[in-house]
């Protein structure tokens, strides 16, 4: 019997019944597809529920309400009754390991990349991988699986995908080689970043061809985006929109807070949430084009969380050591434990990476002040691993916290 025929495809509620929703899952750049691809379904003049990380929004509006599954249905059904037909959900590891591909019907699904994050909540890196690929493996019959060919765990996810799922292949060069040749590509043939934002020169073929000539053109800054676009214009073209509408929508899709989000200029002060080490080397390497031209430095303040994942630490150290001119390693939700061990073992991956002088500053309002007023007006000054947290979790204590209010403070 085929997997698709043992798929459950009943909507969890009846006002969905017409709906179409697309997951998101993936390591990295979740919210950022999520985004991008809901911004292209409003330009085509369609009624969206986005749910993030960040939010529930109804058509690009904020809806205040809990992440749980009771208020999910109560936004859903508030949408539905305001026209929305279409839903974009950002579904992390942890909820998929839950069942929540099963609670709702997903049409399309897109699978961003994978890298070390969560990785002992789940057991090990296979377990965490087969999470994110229940997502694929419950998707409506006839729906769209969109990977990245770019990321070896796309391809083992392939492998398990039921045979009845047209599958649409994405990926940039800055992530590698592409690994997954033939079937239906978007490539980007090169990628332009500037402090105004990405332009995606697209490679050749049908998809590209659909979208028509001429550069994708987002106001995120960074290959990273440039890669979620790629993923939310395959989506939108799945979807059935029109390439006018997905490029309008990419192009005007408002900047993601604590994605790459620039909120102060000369020097400029970058927050971003990356925490992991494949995140941390790509905004590490956005920030050092920002500066080449004009010759100035890249100062990086973060650190690691505690309480899982300990072995992650020294790996995101030595990329940031291996990139950035400064690093200065601070606290960043140390849970449980000592906040000067995490950050020790993180300054020791810093020093192995060999070019950043690296210190030591557990107060993280004072690591960021002592970043931004020791840099010149060409540095650029990259505060990761929060984005857009308001609290700093301690001793089963959140205290709040916000880059945001620190970075635009200082000085």
């Amino acid at each position: 019997m085929q997997a698709s025929q043992q798929r459950p495809v009943e909507p969890a509620a009846p006002w969905a019944a017409s709906w179409r929703t697309v997951g998101v899952t993936g390591t990295n750049g979740k919210t950022s597809t999520t985004a991008l691809l809901s911004a292209a379904i409003r330009a085509a003049g369609l009624g969206v529920f986005t749910v993030s990380t960040l939010d529930f929004e109804i058509d690009g509006r904020r809806v205040d309400a809990p992440r749980t599954w009771p208020a999910f249905l109560e936004t859903g059904a508030r949408a539905a009754r305001g026209g929305c037909r279409h839903a974009v959900v950002e579904i992390t590891s942890q909820a998929l390991a839950r069942g929540y591909a099963r609670r709702w019907r997903y049409d399309l699904g897109v699978f961003t990349n994978l890298s070390e994050d969560h990785i002992q909540a789940h057991g090990g890196l296979e377990d965490y991988l087969a999470a994110k690929a229940q997502l694929f493996l419950n998707l409506t019959p006839g729906g769209a699986a969109i990977l990245n060919a770019h990321d070896p765990a796309a391809l083992l996810i392939e492998r398990v995908l039921p045979d009845d799922l047209e599958v649409i292949w994405f990926g940039a060069p800055s992530r590698g080689p592409r690994l997954r040749l033939g079937g239906r590509y978007l490539g980007a043939r090169a990628i332009e970043v500037s402090a105004a934002g990405t332009r995606v020169e697209l490679e050749g073929g049908e998809l590209a061809t659909r979208l028509g000539p001429g550069p994708l053109e987002i106001p995120l800054i960074g290959d990273i985006f440039a890669e979620n676009a790629l993923a939310a214009a395959c989506a939108g073209l799945a979807l059935g929109l029109e390439a006018d509408a997905i490029r309008r929508g990419l192009a005007s899709c408002p900047v993601v807070p604590g994605r790459f989000e620039l909120v102060r200029a000369r020097p400029a002060v970058v927050i971003d949430y990356a925490h992991t080490a494949d995140a941390l080397a790509r905004v590490c390497e956005v920030a050092r084009a920002l500066v080449a031209r004009a010759g100035g430095r890249v100062i990086v303040v973060f650190g690691a969380g505690g309480g899982a994942d300990a072995g992650k630490r020294g790996p995101m150290g030595e990329v940031v050591g291996a990139r950035a001119d400064r690093a200065i390693v601070t606290s960043d939700n140390p849970r449980d434990e000592e906040p000067a061990v995490i950050a020790e073992a993180v300054a020791a991956g810093c020093r192995a990476g060999g070019r950043a002088a690296v210190t030591v500053e557990l107060d993280r309002a004072a690591a960021i002040r002592q970043a931004i007023t020791s840099a010149t007006p060409r540095d650029v000054v990259l505060i990761a691993g929060k984005g857009h947290e308001t609290g700093q979790l301690a001793r089963g204590v959140t205290t709040p916290f916000s880059d945001h209010e620190v970075a635009r403070g200082a000085g």
